[in-house]
């Protein structure tokens, strides 16, 4: 008579199946909490929106200053926000990097590009829910002015709610482009005012960098004057955010963190 031998019987136990990936929903979410749930990333997603706050209520307090319409608050409103929003973004790219923990990031999911594509989702979200809530300051600056008796034109349509989003949305990701390209901080932060900056003095005496790199070419987007301004547009872009960005990634896949 012959009888099975099992792992059981022969006092061995069964050998653990292997774990499986790491869901990118759950990536998705610890990034979004990096961006969110620190004491740096709660004051200045504070400090964005009293930006915006206060910078919504220009218009309102001096009604000569801007004209007086629906889409001229919701521009104002997205540049009090593009003020700080991209530095939430920026230290969620850089944070780890600086804090030495990427090791420990890159441990528990060795795919990277993985990891920079869920920092890349949370800063699309954090820009859509930003803009969202530039377009409630825009609404209550609105109705402030209106309730005052002053006549605003409603001029708002898709295409300057689509501009003012893409606006906001270009800003933070000219942001994450730095954060990934630098990997540091206090680089990064520092670069993304010092940069502009240099480039619109620039702008003063050279028409090219005005109309071709100088940031101030998004202000079409915000504005919705598309026509005609495309290749300055594209070219801005892909200056500010296409390439920085790309090279950043490369440089995160290949970066040594040992």
């Amino acid at each position: 008579m012959t009888a099975s031998t099992s792992h059981r019987s022969l006092g061995l136990a069964a050998s653990a199946p292997a774990p499986g990936p790491i869901p990118f929903s759950r990536l998705v979410r610890v990034e979004w909490e990096k961006a969110t749930d620190t004491r740096a990333a709660r004051w200045l997603l504070g400090l964005a929106g009293l930006s915006t706050i206060g910078m919504a209520m220009v218009p309102v307090l001096a009604p000569r200053t801007f004209d007086q319409s629906h889409a001229s608050y919701v521009r104002v409103a997205a540049l009090g926000l593009t003020i700080l929003l991209p530095v939430v973004a920026i230290l969620m790219l850089t944070g780890e990097w600086s804090q030495r923990s990427i090791l420990t990031t890159f441990t528990q999911e060795p795919r990277r590009l993985r990891v920079v594509t869920a920092k890349l989702a949370v800063s699309v979200v954090l820009s859509l829910g930003g803009a969202l809530f530039g377009g409630v300051v825009a609404a209550g600056a609105i109705g402030l002015a209106a309730s005052s008796g002053r006549a605003l034109d409603a001029d708002l349509s898709g295409g300057v709610v689509a501009g003012y989003v893409l606006f906001v949305l270009l800003n933070v990701l000219a942001g994450v482009a730095l954060g990934a390209l630098l990997q540091s901080s206090a680089a990064a932060i520092a670069a993304s005012f010092a940069l502009p900056a240099t480039v619109a003095a620039l702008a003063t005496a050279s028409t090219l960098v005005e109309n071709w790199i100088d940031m101030s070419t998004w202000n079409w987007v915000l504005e919705g004057e598309w026509s005609g301004h495309e290749p300055q547009i594209a070219f801005s872009i892909a200056f500010w955010v296409g390439v920085p960005l790309a090279a950043g990634v490369v440089r995160t896949i290949r970066r040594d963190v040992s």
